[in-house]
């Protein structure tokens, strides 16, 4: 991608750097014209200038070209000097230089880093780890072909059309372009029509496209409606000097073309219109249409973007009518360069170098159920520690097209036939249990929520008696999830999952914590723990001993609005049987009254009620000597929440 990085656009986030003596070294920078630029930074480099701002950019030029062993160097000077004073996005680039170059234990080392910086969980340098470590060790999918087509020029940007394929490339130089500052280069693509041959996995050339839609500006990256009769492509903004910025960057836009036929019945493509989305600000550029014609989906650096370039949808309402652009979220675009979508049925395909992988951009795989769940890294040999990115699919036949500049092809892009290997798929189930963090007892009717990791749910279940729980959702290998757990009178907790790397279950054991410490769980019930009650021998009233811990209970439920209570007061087995229920009724229904006497609702409070002798805890029964340290473990009042 290094030659047509105009074409498959990249919003460049620039460093402030007005040095007036490196003004050129800007523009061709700005230009993504980046082996210009970094003559131009070397020079300042020589000349002692090794400030922050020089560092970045030469670093930057070095990543955007796809030359990671330089930015490496580059990205390591900057952070050995400037540690303290750059942004978390250096310390992502530079991991993903050590990952460009091969070296996956420093790239471990910086990508953990990068998230102790980015304030992710705790829990997530490790995840990347892992993560990484499986990509490096997945089980290769995929046999590659580099096509006869296939020049020393940029060949990129397939796609299907019938039993055909299209595809941009700048083999033809006869347009050149020569600046002002001598750079000569073959700089516009247009599209060619080849014949697949997936018997040899080759394609061949058969000719130009269509002179229609191509020009003397750039042509690439298109997608048609099932029927064949509407294309949607990129095409260079060439509307006079509207289309150009401040520092001369050819901004990107999305047209449609319909088949016509004209008075002769030669039929080509014609009615030309820009998308009504397009800006003179932004790009907008690299369409996929849904199978059913429903939504475009495109590559953007509009306002909204979360990265560089994120991947947008539109609902396509009628001929020519569209939806506002949607972003489709953090779980598929990152802070980096999200690019290239292609959409079937239930996936999402894509290109990207913010999500985690080997180098550069790499192809990832969503699947589609309702929301895009996480990407999955499609590892190597699809992956390289180079750019791999407009892929395409027929998952009928489980056989496609993928680009890339990795180094042992013919030129700058290549287009590669591939052959994924049918594999046994790896699926994952998660269960679990719920326990209590300070007694340990397991905890029954649980809410327990399955999320995608932007917190959409997937599933809801409950635990069961012996506090287990199991998702019926059948989930993805090696793929992140979040659980959400939630009970009355505990705090709702949140644990972010990564799933095993093999066939089989996760086991995910969550721990909840009381709100507060004068709630616990006894035998399934949720009660207010607090000192004994003392009342007199023979009598209910409240003492002044008694009033003090039932004002933690009024405390409580002042703190607790919604909770609603039962109370139920117990003797011991000493004296008569009727006398001690009685006895015991009059002390819950005058506990009841005090409560309410300070404030509390009488509603919130559904019963009141004596059991004298009749639910001892221990042998203390009539007839039974017992000590009075054991007679009075059985006098007690006892608070039941029944909701909070």
């Amino acid at each position: 991608m290094k030659n047509i990085i105009i074409v498959i656009f990249m919003s460049i986030t620039a460093i402030g750097f007005t040095q007036e003596k490196y003004k050129i070294a800007d523009i061709f920078f700005e230009k993504m014209q980046y082996n210009e630029a970094i003559k131009q930074y070397e020079i300042a480099i020589a000349n002692g200038d090794i400030s922050k701002e020089i560092l970045q950019k030469i670093g930057d030029a070095y990543y955007f070209n796809t030359n990671m062993e330089d930015a490496n160097k580059w990205y390591g000077k900057l952070i050995t000097e400037y540690k303290g004073e750059i942004g978390q996005e250096y310390i992502f680039r530079y991991a993903q230089s050590f990952q460009g170059i091969g070296k996956y234990k420093a790239a471990r080392k910086w990508m953990k880093e990068f998230s102790e910086r980015a304030n992710i969980n705790s829990e997530k340098p490790v995840q990347n780890e892992i993560a990484l470590k499986n990509i490096l060790e997945k089980e290769q999918q995929f046999v590659l072909n580099n096509l006869s087509i296939n020049t020393v020029f940029s060949d990129f940007g397939p796609m299907y059309y019938g039993d055909k394929l299209i595809y941009a490339s700048a083999k033809d130089s006869s347009y050149y372009q020569t600046n002002k500052y001598n750079v000569n280069k073959p700089l516009f693509l247009n599209l060619y029509i080849g014949s697949i041959n997936s018997k040899n996995a080759d394609v061949t050339l058969i000719k130009e496209f269509s002179r229609a839609l191509n020009s003397k500006y750039h042509e690439a990256t298109l997608s048609f409606t099932s029927d064949f009769k509407k294309v949607y492509y990129t095409r260079n903004n060439y509307n006079g000097n509207k289309g150009i910025d401040k520092v001369g960057i050819n901004r990107l836009k999305l047209y449609s073309a319909a088949v016509i036929e004209d008075e002769n019945g030669k039929v080509d493509w014609g009615n030309i219109k820009e998308l009504p989305f397009n800006s003179e600000e932004y790009s907008v550029g690299h369409p996929a249409l849904s199978k059913d014609g429903t939504k475009l989906y495109f590559v953007s650096d509009m306002p909204g973007s979360i990265g560089a370039t994120d991947i947008f949808v539109v609902d396509i309402l009628g001929e020519d009518e569209y939806s506002r652009p949607r972003n489709l979220g953090t779980s598929i675009n990152t802070s980096g360069r999200e690019m290239f979508p292609f959409v079937t049925e239930k996936k999402l395909y894509f290109a990207s170098d913010g999500h985690l992988g080997l180098g550069g951009l790499d192809i990832f795989e969503s699947n589609y159920n309702t929301i895009f769940e996480t990407p999955v890294n499609l590892g190597a040999p699809l992956n390289s520690v180079l750019d791999d990115f407009g892929y395409i699919v027929n998952e009928e036949k489980n056989n496609g097209f993928v680009c890339s500049n990795r180094n042992s092809g013919k030129g700058d892009d290549d287009i590669y036939y591939f052959d994924r290997i049918s594999t046994k798929s790896c699926k994952q189930a998660i269960n679990g249990y719920i326990s209590n963090n300070l007694t340990g007892e397991r905890i029954s009717n649980v809410t327990v929520i399955l999320c995608a990791t932007n917190g959409d749910e997937l599933e809801e279940t409950e635990t069961k008696i012996n506090g287990e729980y199991i998702f019926s959702y059948e989930l993805n290998c090696n793929m992140e999830y979040l659980i959400k757990v939630q009970k009355i009178g505990y705090k709702s907790t949140e644990k972010p999952i990564l799933t095993n790397d093999k066939r089989g279950e996760t086991v995910v054991p969550i721990g909840l914590d009381f709100t507060n410490e004068l709630i616990v769980e006894e035998n399934g019930l949720l009660k207010i723990k607090i000192g004994i009650i003392y009342f007199d021998l023979n009598k209910s009233n409240i003492r002044k001993d008694a009033a003090i811990q039932l004002d933690k209970v009024v405390l409580l439920m002042n703190q607790y609005p919604m909770m609603v209570l039962n109370i139920e007061s117990h003797t011991d087995s000493r004296g008569l049987d009727d006398y001690n229920l009685a006895l015991s009724d009059r002390r819950a229904k005058a506990t009841r009254d005090y409560i309410i006497s300070k404030g509390i609702n009488t509603e919130r409070i559904i019963k009141a009620t004596g059991y004298g002798e009749t639910q001892l805890l221990n042998e203390c029964k009539n007839g039974v000597p017992c000590s009075d340290i054991l007679n009075q473990l059985n006098r007690r009042s006892e608070f039941i929440i029944l909701k909070i």
